[in-house]
């Protein structure tokens, strides 16, 4: 390649130029650290060595300065709300707000935080209408997200489904819980005064859709069975009863001890209790859980006596030991009377009462069910968990069965 003379004065004006720019853009960052107050940089420091309390105090002092730091506003109120201060958060948020010269972007972003604020406050309404406010602009998804779970806890589902159809109608994401909302809304027509049966059917048929639309879960679907038996039995029709009931038997074992003595009670109604117990029994020995072992051994010490009872709880409790099940046969059998008690007792020689309250003693604490994100304990099923309001987080066991 031929030597071109004008490269001799092309290539020092380029290392110039960017010997210029260098210079320029060091002189800048110096000129906007210096202009910042030292309580900025102390500030810094204590965030670094793990002491929110100082640096908190630091960058309140750095805001009172400069009064124009909009995104320390934020930082600080974020701190704030983290550490539980929601009364301080709200008065950095409102402050934001009250600016008149705040940037469009900024104002949006102080609205958001603000109704973050009030929901972490507990205050539903206001964190309701700060989040309505910023519906039309780029924080909709979030505000949405944040509506869902407002509507949640006041229990207002008509709300809830209205907000997921919109959440649905800008993204492609599932929301299993729809299923639950459309469940309680057909609980919730059953269990009024003057129950609307139709309602109920049509929220029912609205819950199977939700769930083959965000991906049926065997707790959602198990859900709509035993509501679909219920509102079966609310209208005497036995046989449909039966039918959704057993249909969880196959679905679902799982579930087995949550609908075991509604088929049992169904089964009986219909003249057909030996068959429902027979039904029961089987299920037990493919998939043993305390709840059916609960069920079986009341049924049978009621309908055949002591000996098959007692039979029948040796058996399985020496192929699954519980203390749970002990229990509970202890109590069957303390209620009924000893008269009946087989010749050849579980514990033979053994003073029951005396033995059932020492059980009884160390399994209270077993005798619950439990939720597997937040661990809150209950004595009932919940589908939706009282402590954390997570859905489908409850086990169908209980807490001796998962330890």
């Amino acid at each position: 390649m031929d030597f071109e003379p004008w490269w001799l004065i092309i290539v020092p004006v380029l290392f110039g130029l960017g010997w210029l720019a260098a210079r320029f853009d060091f002189r800048q960052i110096l000129s906007e650290t210096r202009a910042l107050p030292d309580s900025y940089f102390k500030g810094l420091n204590f965030l670094l060595n793990e002491q929110p309390d100082r640096a908190i105090d630091a960058f309140i002092e750095v805001a009172k300065l400069d009064p124009e730091t909009t995104e320390l506003h934020f930082a600080l109120g974020s701190l704030f709300r983290r550490r539980g201060e929601i009364e301080r958060a709200i008065r950095v948020h409102q402050s934001l707000l009250s600016r008149e010269d705040l940037p469009l972007s900024d104002r949006e972003n102080a609205q958001l935080a603000l109704a973050q604020d009030f929901l972490k406050a507990g205050m539903l309404d206001r964190a309701e209408q700060g989040f309505q406010a910023v519906l039309r602009t780029r924080h909709v998804l979030e505000a949405l997200r944040a509506l869902v779970r407002i509507h949640e806890s006041e229990h207002d589902w008509d709300k809830a489904i209205d907000t997921v159809q919109q959440l649905r109608g800008r993204t492609d994401e599932p929301v299993p819980q729809l299923a639950h909302y459309h469940c309680e809304r057909a609980q919730a027509w059953m269990e009024s005064r003057t129950p609307d049966f139709d309602a109920a059917a049509q929220a029912l048929d609205a819950a199977e859709n939700a769930a083959r639309q965000n991906g049926a879960t065997p707790a959602s679907e198990t859900r709509v069975r035993m509501l679909r038996a219920r509102w079966a039995a609310l209208r005497g029709d036995l046989e449909s009863q039966r039918a959704q009931l057993q249909d969880v038997l196959s679905t679902a074992p799982e579930f087995s001890g949550l609908v075991a003595q509604p088929l049992l009670d169904c089964h009986a109604a219909l003249g057909r209790a030996p068959e429902g117990l027979s039904l029961l029994r089987d299920q037990y020995a493919r998939l043993p859980t305390l709840d059916l072992f609960n069920v079986i051994f009341r049924a049978l010490r009621l309908t055949e006596g002591a000996v098959p009872a007692w039979a029948f709880a040796r058996q399985a409790l020496r192929a699954h030991p519980s203390l749970l099940g002990l229990d509970r046969l202890l109590e069957v059998e303390l209620g009924q009377g000893a008269e009946n008690l087989p010749d050849e007792p579980l514990v033979p020689g053994a003073d029951l009462g005396l033995l059932r309250s020492m059980i009884h003693k160390h399994t209270q604490r077993l005798d619950r069910y439990a939720c597997g994100q937040c661990g809150f304990e209950a004595r009932r099923y919940y589908w939706q968990c009282p402590g954390c309001n997570a859905w489908e987080t409850y086990r169908p066991r209980r807490l001796e069965e998962i330890r």
